[in-house]
């Protein structure tokens, strides 16, 4: 199986009848092992951080686009176009990439319940609880977050009515939502694997 593929469904029951047990055991768990990492790694938290910089960077083109038209310059018009034609030009990957990363996401959940619940083992499955992880994403998640709010919310406060600050304050704001925004996503994940782990290793009476 090629390393960027996600692993297959689990077999059918009836079919899991006719194959070897151990074998069946060894992809379990090299499977499970797997999608755990592609779902809480520390490779997909920085991956989400790498899109959200690159959004970063495209609202930068834009907001400079807004600067150089504030001037009311003829060169300025040139650089306006220049530098909105570059945020567009980032902005549209990163939108492809984070649609593309949420929906893996989605895949890759499905697939980690489907093979948890194909043949549960309590005492190898414990490892997939990851709460270390789950904390990492909470926290970090809940710091951007907060930092976000705090860079949106201080260039609110402090906007003054200046027609040639604007491009500079829909910049900071802008950044901030970028940042409050992946924060929530970071938050999201957390809460969801954490609830899925508490419901899929209850112990069952």
């Amino acid at each position: 199986m090629p390393r960027s593929a996600l692993p297959p469904l689990p077999p059918p029951a009836h079919l899991r009848a006719w194959l070897d047990d151990a074998v069946l055991r060894a992809d379990r768990a090299r499977f499970l092992n797997d999608l755990r990492r592609r779902s809480l790694g520390i490779g997909r938290l920085l991956l989400l951080w790498a899109v959200a910089a690159v959004f970063v960077l495209g609202w930068a083109f834009v907001a400079m686009a807004w600067m150089a038209l504030e001037r009311h310059e003829m060169f300025s018009y040139v650089h306006g176009l220049i530098y909105a034609v570059l945020g567009v030009g980032v902005l549209i990957p990163a939108a492809f990439w984070l649609a593309r990363g949420i929906r893996q996401d989605r895949q890759v959940r499905q697939l980690l319940y489907a093979w948890v619940e194909s043949d549960p083992d309590p005492v190898a499955d414990a490892r997939l609880r990851a709460p270390g992880m789950s904390l990492v994403w909470l926290l970090s998640s809940l710091a951007l977050g907060g930092a976000g709010l705090w860079v949106a919310f201080a260039a609110a406060v402090s906007a003054r009515p200046d027609p040639t600050a604007y491009g500079e304050i829909a910049y900071t704001m802008g950044t901030g939502q970028i940042m409050w925004i992946t924060g929530l996503l970071g938050l999201a994940k957390a809460v969801t694997h954490y609830r899925w782990a508490v419901r899929a290793f209850r112990p069952k009476h």
